[in-house]
C-alpha cells in the first residue's frame, strides 16, 4: 500500500447543498456538519454527533430525500491540496470541505482518478480499517462553480466553461462505496492507496 495522507476533515450533509431554482439557483455550504467521525455503510455516510442521534448524510441511499445516483455517490473523498489549488485561483473563501466532501484527507500534491487506483484502504492507530472502492471522479456543478468564483450572477458561458473544466478530473473530489459491510472511520486516520 501506498500512503497518500491523513484524515484533516469529516463531515455530513444534512441536506442539499444546492438551493433556488436555476437560472436563480446557488450554492450554500450552510448545510455542511463537520465530525471526529463517520460510520460508512454501502448506503453511504452516517454521522454521530456527541450526546445526539444520528444523521443520514443527503447522499446516503438510506435518506428519505437522498441524492445518491445510481449508487455512485454515497461517500465522497476530496484533498486539502486540491483545495490550496482552488484558493490560489479563486480565492480564500474556497476553505477546506466547502465542496462537501464526507472525507477531506491531506495531501501534498494534486491526485488524479489513475493516482488513486482502483481502492484505498483507511487504517485507524487502534486497528480499524475501511476499504474504498468503485472510485469516480466528482463532476463539478454549475452551482459550486458560481460559489467558487465569488459570483451573484450567472457565469458567462465561457467563465463556465473555463471553471468547469479547471474543477474537472477530480479537482472537485471523488465518489467512492464502501466495499465492505459497515465500517467507522476517525479524523487521523491513515489513507492509502491500494496497490
Amino acid at each position: 500500500m501506498h500512503l497518500i495522507g491523513r484524515i484533516t476533515l469529516l463531515q455530513i450533509q444534512r441536506a442539499s447543498l444546492k438551493a433556488g431554482e436555476r437560472p436563480h439557483s446557488y450554492y450554500d455550504p450552510a448545510p455542511l456538519l463537520g465530525l471526529p467521525s463517520l460510520r460508512l455503510t454501502p448506503d453511504g455516510a452516517i454521522g454521530q454527533p456527541p450526546g445526539g442521534d444520528p444523521i443520514v448524510d443527503v447522499h446516503n441511499a438510506s435518506h428519505p430525500h437522498s441524492e445518491d445516483v445510481h449508487g455512485k455517490n454515497g461517500i465522497s473523498i476530496g484533498f486539502t491540496s486540491h483545495y490550496q489549488a482552488m484558493r490560489e485561483r479563486f480565492g480564500p473563501h474556497l476553505t477546506d470541505g466547502c465542496a462537501g466532501e464526507n472525507i477531506v484527507v491531506a495531501a501534498e500534491r494534486v491526485l488524479t482518478l489513475a493516482d488513486l487506483g482502483g481502492e484505498l484502504a483507511i487504517v485507524g492507530h487502534d486497528g480499524r480499517s475501511a476499504r474504498l472502492g468503485a472510485l469516480v471522479v466528482a463532476a463539478p456543478c454549475v452551482e459550486f462553480s458560481r460559489f467558487a468564483n465569488f459570483a451573484a450572477e450567472p457565469l458567462s458561458p465561457d467563465e463556465l466553461r473555463a471553471t468547469l473544466q479547471f474543477l474537472g478530473e477530480g479537482m472537485r473530489g471523488f465518489y467512492a462505496r464502501l466495499a465492505e459491510a459497515e465500517a467507522e472511520v476517525k479524523a487521523g486516520d491513515l489513507v492509502y492507496r491500494v496497490e
